[in-house]
């Protein structure tokens, strides 16, 4: 069960995203909800003596003012969603590493897609995916969300990255209304896939109650990403479970790759694991 979930929060409004699908699943699972701010830190050029107090004062100054900030954001967007049990903390370094420190201690972290019209440069989901350790629900920057974890489609590769994608998504799948497995094919699909592909992760997940629908294997020579995109459309997903960066994330970052195109096309929730 997701009874601890880790929310990093910032000012701005769509942060509240993420808090809203928080909302959802706290209310399943009766799941505290931890807003963290990454505080950035605090930055004297080298070289500066006269007036360094008092640009240090500023900057404290400045930094209180946007924890300030977020914890209002955060307030709202928990009275909003109807959380029960919340509290806000704010840290200071390395936002990935901050928050991969802080999901040691939670069951699943909630963070938004990077939305390309921000004035963030970095991929923030895909940093935190590499370094939390834990399941991570990206939230896409558009969209309204009725509904999370009804209807799930499972991308399925028989990889260690989407074994652990599987395992971690267990409490949306037990309770899911529709599973649908879709395998994605390598070259040597029968040895990749132990027979028939899908066939043996439903076996799997049938002995924990769930009941999966196979779907049919998508091909090598298809691009995966937006098949996986394309499959949860046509069977109205809700929540899509894969694994992310089988391959090197240099290779990917080179390359493309499913992990690439679906952070970046997603239209639906995605709860990765690396």
């Amino acid at each position: 069960m997701f009874k601890t979930l880790l929310v990093p929060v910032d000012p701005r409004p769509r942060s509240l995203r993420s808090l809203e699908i928080a909302g959802k699943i706290a209310d399943q699972w009766d799941s505290h909800v931890i807003g963290l701010y990454v505080k950035p830190p605090m930055y004297l050029p080298a070289g500066i003596e006269a007036g360094a107090e008092t640009l240090a004062e500023l900057q404290q100054k400045t930094l209180a003012e946007l924890v300030a900030e977020a914890r209002a954001r955060f307030d709202a967007g928990v009275k909003a969603a109807g959380i029960a049990r919340s509290e806000f903390r704010a840290d200071e370094g390395d936002i990935a590493e901050v928050v991969a420190l802080h999901a040691r201690y939670a069951d699943l972290v909630i963070v938004n897609q990077t939305d390309p019209e921000s004035d963030v440069r970095t991929n923030f989901a895909d940093a935190v995916l590499m370094w939390v350790g834990r399941p991570v629900l990206v939230v896409p920057y558009t969209g309204q969300f009725k509904t999370l974890g009804e209807r799930v489609l499972v991308a399925w590769n028989a990889s260690r990255e989407a074994a652990r994608a599987v395992t971690d998504a267990l409490p949306f799948l037990q309770r899911a209304q529709q599973v649908v497995v879709l395998s994605i094919a390598g070259k040597r699909a029968a040895s990749e896939f132990g027979g028939t592909p899908g066939a043996d992760v439903a076996v799997y997940l049938a002995r924990h109650g769930v009941k999966t629908e196979v779907a049919p294997t998508v091909a090598v020579d298809v691009d995966a990403g937006e098949e996986i995109l394309s499959r949860a459309f046509d069977y109205g997903a809700d929540l899509i479970v894969m694994g992310a960066y089988g391959h090197s994330r240099a290779r990917e970052i080179v390359l493309g790759g499913a992990t690439r195109t679906v952070l970046k096309s997603m239209t639906v929730p995605v709860l990765m694991s690396h």
